[in-house]
């Protein structure tokens, strides 16, 4: 068993919905767990198809909600966007951009395959100083309610299995074959280093 807990990171496009249902999964598991978005805005979906509400990373999830209360309480309720914000509002104050930190993570979770690609070439590019191996894993999640429930529950899955190996860098390869051929899911997986 690993001697220190788990350094988790979870990244999605906008901090918003995948991201954070596993941040709150997470949390409540009791990892160490930070989530982010890699988008250069926040977009949530708007009243129109096509016309997403868009916000700046440095939009409070609570200035968020109240704006959407007062353009239109009923559709952002009904659509569950409103719930999502109370939600994150108990987890941390605003969503954060992954290429703006530089704290050391074990594993970082991506919740799509372009996502994983902006992870990998954001780590790539920096300054290698410590030469600490971080593992990044894609999940591919649907950007839904429900498929953000059911993605963060894997995520969890993976984690406590990491969590509780042996040697995590001889298991990961071995973790995440077992959970493909149980769950019928492929992953995507490199490992870069700090």
């Amino acid at each position: 068993m690993p001697s220190s807990p788990l350094m988790v990171a979870v990244v999605c496009k906008s901090n918003m919905n995948r991201s954070m249902e596993a941040h709150s999964i997470l949390r409540k598991k009791g990892f160490s767990v930070r989530s982010f978005g890699t988008g250069s805005l926040v977009r949530l979906p708007g009243t129109a198809r096509d016309l997403p509400v868009v916000y700046n990373f440095t939009t409070t999830y609570k200035e968020m909600y109240n704006d959407l209360l007062r353009r239109d309480r009923q559709h952002y309720t009904r659509n569950g966007i409103l719930h999502i914000l109370e939600r994150n509002q108990r987890i941390k104050p605003r969503p954060e951009r992954f290429q703006e930190c530089r704290e050391a993570f074990d594993v970082i979770f991506t919740c799509g395959e372009s996502i994983y690609d902006r992870v990998v070439e954001d780590l790539c590019a920096r300054e290698q100083e410590t030469f600490q191996p971080v593992h990044v894993i894609n999940v591919d999640i649907q950007d839904t309610l429900e498929d953000a429930t059911l993605g963060a529950l894997l995520i969890c899955e993976l984690c406590q299995r990491l969590q509780h190996a042996d040697d995590m860098e001889d298991s990961v390869d071995k973790l995440l074959l077992m959970v493909e051929e149980k769950r019928g899911k492929s992953f995507l997986h490199t490992v870069c280093f700090y």
